[in-house]
């Protein structure tokens, strides 16, 4: 059973790191993406719809992101959304294609930038650490009931210890990566 236990821990632990990756993907730098803006919720005829589904999103230059919508109709509910979003640029309505220019960031919102990836990665070890934590309760659990002894229980601990050390340094991997990113002009 500890091995089971050990093994879904593992795959809870593989996905925080991705789920940080991902949000750090939307973080912006000072190059364009378009991980910046798929993810923004735009009203679609009452229902809130992801960005990249409404439209073919490009980057033509290094500084610039071009949403062409598939429906004219929806180019104001496209403009409304973005300005309403936290990523803190404004959106220029072109006929048929809104138009975000990045503007150099400047090096005090660099440094804060810089402390939102910390604060996440923060979040991203708590969330690798609650799941080593009742990965071992469960563990403990299966000790005193008598389902595995002492000495294998004591080996799965330590199993359980690399496996969380090996994804905090994911994590912090992947951070440090961010941040270089962000750092970088």
């Amino acid at each position: 059973m500890s091995s089971e236990t050990l093994s879904a821990t593992e795959h809870k632990m593989i996905r925080a790191v991705e789920v940080l990756e991902r949000d750090l993907q939307g973080v912006r730098t000072g190059r364009a993406s378009t991980s910046l803006v798929e993810r923004v919720m735009v009203e679609y005829y009452g229902t809130p719809t992801a960005l990249n589904q409404l439209a073919g999103i490009n980057v033509p230059e290094a500084h610039q992101i071009v949403i062409q919508p598939w429906d004219r109709g929806v180019l104001s509910a496209i403009e409304k959304a973005i300005i309403k979003s936290d990523i803190g640029l404004v959106p220029n309505v072109d006929g048929a294609v809104v138009r975000l220019n990045i503007p150099p960031l400047t090096e005090e919102r660099r440094k804060d930038l810089v402390k939102q990836v910390h604060k996440r990665m923060e979040e991203a070890r708590v969330e690798v650490r609650n799941l080593r934590r009742e990965a071992a309760d469960q563990l403990k659990k299966e000790e005193h009931d008598g389902t595995i002894g002492a000495d294998e229980g004591r080996r799965e601990h330590e199993n359980l210890q690399r496996v969380t050390d090996k994804h905090i340094a994911d994590v912090d991997r992947v951070g440090v990566a961010k941040e270089q990113e962000i750092l970088e002009v």
